[in-house]
């Protein structure tokens, strides 16, 4: 039995599994910002309530979160002092010498500021060369002086960043003993062990970025622990990482930048769980909650990851599902500008004060106010009842800021700002797909989120995708991805050789190497021998390219010259699949070997019904008014989908409720039920 809690920005989404019921259970409580363990242990209180379960009956929780990529975006990290080889305190601020996409058109724009400030980056007196030799031993001295300095400042953590430390740690690691005894309370984090890769401004800026979210992560997940522990006895908590992967609460602390996107990544493992047991391999994650809406890409039913993922204009390289965010959600703010042109986002009412509809407070119109006005949503019903909305404040907001302003009925304006919300989405889609090389005719669009349903059916019909899948369950189905996500963790090294240079055994005990680090880890979260699998990569790139393609290596008990050139073989297939043409006579750089280790969990599956019975639906509760644009209402049958059976078809325009999400099928789109519960929804051009 595994508990999946995922922490929003406006909502916290609870789902308990049970394995041997088959059954799960679901409930939804807004998210406590002013102290996000509070919301946590509310909606765990709750899903026991509801599941008639005991915290004994547990085996562990996975949580996923937002608290690092919110530090990031609000500039609300640790003070963190930096250290590096003498004369590269300022590779942070150089950068890769290059302004941000947005200079093109505004000569305003620039980079983010460093992390670091100047004055909090230190040089001491030490050189590794290129081949990992010591050329300057360590000045110990400069390095005392550095740590008493940052003693003196009150920094809360520090980064050491030494040149070539990935080919050599020796003097990170000295470092590291000497600050422990100076600062023996102080995290330090090595460059050498957060990232060992090479690419110096890439490589520091992971590092810093683990050291700027390490307090508050800990400070954090301590917070948490103990009042789990306080309420509920010994409680195992997993925490789910950027990779696609959970892990301990004590390596996460340890490693607090593999958190960026925690939240999210789990809606991308839902996706290509759903995507599995419905057969299909190509899907869009779209998870839209209350104050964002994430995009991922299932490709083979695996999701698409990346190593150069971040948040804003910092640079994370660590292995991370591929996700792109944008400020869409049901919380995102109406306005108009001084032009007198509608926007919708990026700033989102969140759950305070939230949207005008809700009541606590917030008087700015937003999406969910929208679909609130256009009869999309029931005002009885939200949230099951336990939340009532208000339409008249909803009404009110729009007025005020919308309507009044652009000489609009409330309800054309309501129209206008699902409509531009919805162009929002698709572009947020099409930059993460299309312009990726991806047909979109190929794939399903996967909802997730209290409001994705609401809009999925329109955002396919714009994007030409052929089906929409509405699973159970869908307002917590990223909490979903939480409890079906293996154990994971990553492990790489940087060899930077030419393939004449590379000797088939040195290979082989490199990637032997790193999966006995791996291996030792999982064994040490308890992960039985069985359960362990790995898989093995290479960044691979032709002489003279910048960059590289990460390509697959097939994992076997020894390399011999076969075997090494068949990773030359695949590499080549790769490149011509990505590119459209390889250059097999061309020497093949290998930059850096890669292994990921993998805790298998029980596979999990939705609850099957067999004998669809293709009947029509009996599940109509009411028929209500829906709003369509130029002055024309329709009544439009509303559906329990608790009532809903496999086989039934519902034909748009309808409104298929449940407790904790609201589908919506448009006019010349139809609904069916099959047999794992889902809302299958396809586009019938009339």
């Amino acid at each position: 039995m595994r508990i999946g809690i995922d922490v929003g920005g406006t909502f916290t989404d609870v789902v308990l599994v049970d394995e041997k019921e088959g059954r799960f259970y679901y409930t939804k409580t807004p998210t406590t910002h002013h102290d996000l363990a509070e919301g946590v242990l509310k909606g765990l209180s709750e899903i026991l309530d509801i599941s008639k379960k005991s915290i004994k009956d547990v085996d562990y929780l996975i949580h996923g979160t937002t608290i690092g990529t919110n530090a990031i975006v609000e500039g609300k990290g640790a003070k963190v002092g930096l250290i590096t080889t003498l004369g590269f305190e300022d590779v942070l601020e150089i950068r890769r010498v290059a302004r941000p996409k947005e200079a093109a058109f505004d000569f305003g724009a620039d980079n983010p500021p460093p992390l670091v400030p100047r004055y909090l980056r230190k040089g001491i007196k030490e050189r590794i060369n290129s081949k990992g030799e010591v050329v300057v031993p360590l000045d110990e001295e400069s390095v005392i002086d550095v740590i008493n300095f940052f003693k003196k400042e009150k920094v809360k953590a520090i980064v050491v960043s030494l040149l070539f430390s990935f080919l050599n740690p020796v003097h990170e690691k000295r470092v590291l003993e000497i600050s422990k005894k100076i600062l023996p309370d102080i995290e330090v984090s090595l460059s050498s062990d957060v990232c060992p890769e090479f690419r110096e401004y890439e490589r520091t800026c992971t590092t810093v970025m683990n050291g700027y979210l390490g307090p508050v992560i800990k400070e954090y997940m301590d917070n948490l622990v103990h009042r789990l522990n306080e309420k509920y006895g010994g409680v195992r908590l997993h925490i789910m990482q950027s990779s696609g992967g959970s892990m301990t609460v004590d390596v996460a602390k340890r490693y607090a930048s593999q958190l960026i996107n925690s939240g999210p990544a789990g809606g991308a493992i839902a996706t290509a769980f759903i995507s599995r047991i419905t057969g299909n391999e190509m899907a869009i994650g779209a998870d839209m909650g209350g104050t964002t809406f994430d995009i991922s890409i299932i490709d083979k039913n695996m999701p698409k990851t990346t190593t150069w993922g971040g948040v804003t204009n910092y640079p994370i390289k660590l292995p991370m599902v591929d996700l792109k965010t944008i400020g869409a959600g049901g919380g995102s703010i109406a306005w108009v500008d001084e032009g007198g042109v509608l926007n919708v986002g990026p700033i989102s009412a969140g759950s305070s004060p939230g949207p005008a509809c809700y009541g606590w407070g917030g008087d700015r119109p937003t999406v969910s106010d929208a679909n609130l006005v256009l009869g999309r949503l029931n005002p009885n019903y939200f949230l099951g009842g336990k939340l009532p909305l208000y339409p008249e404040k909803a009404k009110k907001a729009i007025k005020e800021h919308v309507a009044s302003k652009m000489g609009l009925s409330v309800e054309d304006a309501a129209l206008g700002i699902i409509r531009i919300v919805n162009a929002n989405m698709v572009k947020g889609i099409s930059g993460n797909s299309v312009e990726k090389g991806y047909d979109l005719r190929e794939f399903s669009l996967v909802t997730m989120g209290g409001a994705a349903a609401l809009h999925a059916a329109e955002l396919a019909k714009e994007l030409n995708i052929s089906k929409v899948i509405v699973p159970p369950m869908c307002g917590n189905f990223s909490a979903v991805g939480l409890v079906v996500a293996d154990i994971q963790h990553n492990y790489v090294r940087t060899l930077m050789k030419k393939d004449y240079e590379v000797k088939p055994a040195e290979l082989y005990e490199i990637f032997k190497n790193l999966e006995a680090n791996g291996i030792n880890q999982l064994k040490e979260e308890g992960v039985e021998k069985e359960n362990i699998i790995t898989e093995w990569s290479a960044d691979l790139r032709y002489e003279g390219q910048s960059w590289e393609l990460n390509s697959p290596v097939s994992r076997t008990d020894s390399f011999d010259k076969k075997d090494f050139q068949k990773i030359l073989d695949d590499f080549h297939h790769l490149h011509y699949r990505v590119y459209s043409y390889s250059e097999p006579k061309e020497t093949v750089e290998f930059v850096n070997i890669r292994v990921k280790v993998i805790g298998k969990n029980p596979t999990l599956t939705l609850p099957k019904i067999e004998n669809l019975e293709n009947k029509p639906a009996e599940g109509i509760k009411e028929i209500r008014n829906l709003y369509f644009g130029e002055g024309r209402w329709l009544s439009v049958p509303i559906y329990d989908r608790e009532k809903l059976k496999p086989g039934n078809i519902i034909n748009g325009p309808s409104i298929i409720e449940e407790s904790i999400s609201t589908t919506y099928i448009p006019p010349q789109f139809s609904g069916i039920i099959d047999e794992f519960s889902n809302i299958i929804i396809t586009f019938e051009d009339k």
